[in-house]
This record gives C-alpha cells, sequence and structure tokens, in this order.
C-alpha cells in the first residue's frame, strides 16, 4: 500500500486530489499497528457498550497479549464463556462499559475469568467487510 504524506481534511471538495504531486512512499499497516505480531489477532465488534470510547459494532479490534495490562486498560476477557471488550477497573476488581446504559460488572470468585489481551487499535470500518474474521 502507498502513502501519500498529506493530511486530509474532511469537508474538501470538487477539486484534484491534493496528494497528486507528492511522492508516494510504501505503508506497511502490520508493521505500523502491531508492536509485536506473535502475541497479537483481530476481533471483530459485536454489540454497543464502547462506543464512547470510539469503538463501534463492526469494528476490528487489534489485541495485544504483550501489552502491559494497566488499570483501566480496555481488554478482551473471556467472561463466564463469553467473550466481552470491557475497561478494566483493577482496583475495583470489575469490567465497566463505555456506555451509561450498561452496569459495571464485578468479577467474584466463582467468575470464570481470562484476560485475552489488550486493545492497542481499533479500525473503523465505514464499508463492512467482504468475508467475516
Amino acid at each position: 500500500m502507498k502513502l501519500s504524506p498529506i493530511n486530509a481534511q474532511a469537508g474538501i471538495i470538487g477539486f484534484e486530489s491534493p496528494a497528486s504531486e507528492y511522492v508516494q512512499s510504501t505503508l506497511d499497516l502490520d508493521e505500523l499497528l502491531i508492536d509485536h505480531p506473535s502475541a497479537t489477532y483481530f476481533a471483530s465488534v459485536d454489540g454497543d457498550s464502547m462506543v464512547n470510547a470510539g469503538i463501534f459494532p463492526g469494528d476490528i479490534l487489534i489485541v495485544s497479549r504483550a501489552a502491559p495490562i494497566k488499570n483501566m486498560s480496555i481488554i478482551v476477557a473471556n467472561l463466564n464463556g463469553v467473550f466481552v471488550c470491557k475497561y478494566l477497573d483493577k482496583v475495583n476488581r470489575c469490567l465497566l462499559s463505555a456506555s451509561d446504559d450498561f452496569k459495571k460488572y464485578h468479577i467474584s470468585e466463582g467468575d470464570e475469568f481470562q484476560i485475552e489481551g489488550v486493545v492497542i487499535r481499533s479500525i473503523r470500518l465505514h464499508v463492512p467487510l467482504r468475508k467475516s474474521l
């Protein structure tokens, strides 16, 4: 993929592309977006509990098992057999949504809970993928 060294402003229309006068350089999305390839995977988003964090249904998450898990990291976890994407409140041992429509979930001793990684990036899909992940 080629990258033009310009900043695109939304709302400019009606004239030749400002990128036409720039020399293009190669862009490797893996190199740009993934720090630890062997510890990284992609996941698709289902549900709207994280929309206020900028994560929308249909988006693609880039999840790292190598990234440090900090308080209030956005994580992907397996909670009682269901994969969830939430903020991790390590201090209060609970999972938080980025929407007021969802209650926080306190992780209890009886829960099966496994952190699968930290969300390091998300990709907004303005047109759905032709294939599923």
